[in-house]
């Protein structure tokens, strides 16, 4: 049976007299694949940022690889977690180097001054930036990459550490429809590999959800709607419920895809 890698009970969130988290209790084992959906302002962000111990809740019990918050050193946890966010784009200097941006994952910084890499690293950084369709990009500086570009940058970072759990805070956002396919495409390659940490994907849409991911997670207005297995999740009335309208859904070829009733 597989090990839990992260365990929520009755966790809630609340900043500022408002309530981001509500009574959340959710369980993910070892080697399974998330997304967690839902409409603006639903939560998925900040229930992520607790999954990568960047946020303490203010109610509840948050176990991350065996390690409870509140109860550890989140500076020695955190190089266990892999995380692709905006927030992290954000503080990326536009100069970096892609190449270096991935290896400084390594001490887990952000612009490389004096460290040192051994060629174990270096062949790391090179063999994650191949594998996402990158290896071109390696000489380049992160300001002027495309967006695509960039979201593929920062899972190869995300990965660098070979975390045990990937947590990725929705990659296809910004993409066109190309960058988007090719994204969800690398995505759905890297659930099938046994080798791949844990992951937990939030997204807006059903369209982004690549093939391979195993479990969702449904959150409208900080509480949960439903989860489990996506294909027992993704039920037109439970979508309807989190999104507040009329769905209807399918699955063609591995790929959900969800319409208003009209």
């Amino acid at each position: 049976m597989a090990g839990e890698v992260l365990q929520l009970r009755g966790v809630g969130v609340r900043r500022g007299g408002a309530t981001l988290l509500r009574d959340v209790t959710w369980t993910v084992g070892e080697g399974e694949r998330w997304v967690i959906l839902g409409p603006n302002g639903a939560g998925k962000t900040t229930l992520l940022q607790i999954a990568g111990a960047m946020l303490h809740p203010s109610e509840g019990e948050v176990v991350i690889l065996e390690e409870e918050l509140g109860r550890t050193d989140v500076f020695e946890l955190r190089p266990r977690i892999g995380l692709a966010s905006s927030s992290v784009a954000e503080k990326v200097p536009a100069g970096e180097r892609v190449v270096d941006l991935v290896l400084t994952a390594s001490y887990a910084i952000l612009g490389r001054w004096q460290e040192e890499y051994d060629s174990t690293d270096v062949s790391r950084a090179v063999a994650l930036l191949e594998a996402l369709g990158c290896a071109d990009l390696m000489r380049r500086t992160f300001g002027t990459l495309s967006e695509g570009e960039r979201k593929r940058v920062q899972i190869a970072r995300a990965l660098m550490p070979d975390p045990e759990l990937l947590l990725l805070d929705e990659p296809a956002a910004g993409l066109d429809l190309g960058g988007r396919e090719e994204l969800v495409a690398r995505l759905s390659t890297f659930a099938d590999d046994p080798a791949a940490p844990t992951m937990a994907m939030v997204t807006h849409h059903v369209e982004e959800v690549p093939e391979g991911f195993t479990h969702a997670l449904l959150l409208r207005g900080g509480e949960i709607v439903a989860q489990g297995k996506v294909d027992e999740v993704f039920t037109a009335e439970q979508l309807s419920d989190t999104f507040g309208l009329p769905l209807t859904v399918e699955r063609q070829n591995g790929r959900w895809y969800a319409r208003a009733v009209r």
